[in-house]
Formats: structure tokens, C-alpha cells, sequence
């Protein structure tokens, strides 16, 4: 079965974080991104502890790359987490992508 672009996008942002991370982590360096600037998600006080969320869900981003990291593919991911959409799913892996080149 073909990969979606969505899932070979995931593939490539996981990958290359987990690299990031991989390479820095003798100089405790952490790679963090502004969610700010991502319309698919949100961060609302007293919500799932403030942790940055898919807007409109309690769904916390990091369960994506979670999943991701642990094999699942962006569909799979979405069939879980009905809540969550497609488009929501692509915009935070493209603002990841995006802000982890500028790292």
C-alpha cells in the first residue's frame, strides 16, 4: 500500500527530531517548538494540565509523535483519536517540519 504524504512527512519530522535530539543530547540541549504560530492547536490553563492541544480536542499534540515514533501512520493515528482531523494532523506535522529546519 502507498504512504501518504501526510505519513511520509511524519516519517521525516520524527526521524529528523529524533536525530536532533540523539546528536545534542550529551550537551542536554532540547529542541523545542512555538505552537504559538500553529493554528491547528491550542493551550488552554487547567486543560489537560496546559499541555499544547489538537483546538477543539483534548487530544495533546505530543500523542501524535508518540504514535508516530512508535510505528503508527497518520491514518491509524486519526482513526484513534476521532476528534482530531486530517488537516489538523498535517498543519502541526508541517509547522514541526518548518520550525525544525530552522533549528
Amino acid at each position: 500500500m502507498a504512504r501518504s504524504r501526510g505519513t511520509r512527512t511524519a516519517k521525516r519530522v520524527v526521524s529528523w527530531a529524533l536525530g536532533v535530539v540523539e546528536n545534542v543530547r550529551s550537551d542536554y540541549a532540547v529542541v523545542m517548538l512555538d505552537w504559538n504560530e500553529c493554528v491547528a492547536v491550542e493551550r488552554v490553563r487547567g486543560r489537560v494540565s496546559g499541555a499544547w492541544v489538537f483546538k477543539g480536542t483534548r487530544v495533546p499534540v505530543r500523542a501524535l509523535f508518540e504514535n508516530l515514533e512508535e510505528g503508527a501512520s497518520v491514518d491509524e493515528f486519526l482513526r484513534w483519536f476521532p476528534g482530531v482531523t486530517k488537516e489538523q494532523a498535517l498543519a502541526v506535522l508541517t509547522h514541526a517540519e518548518k520550525s525544525l529546519a530552522l533549528a
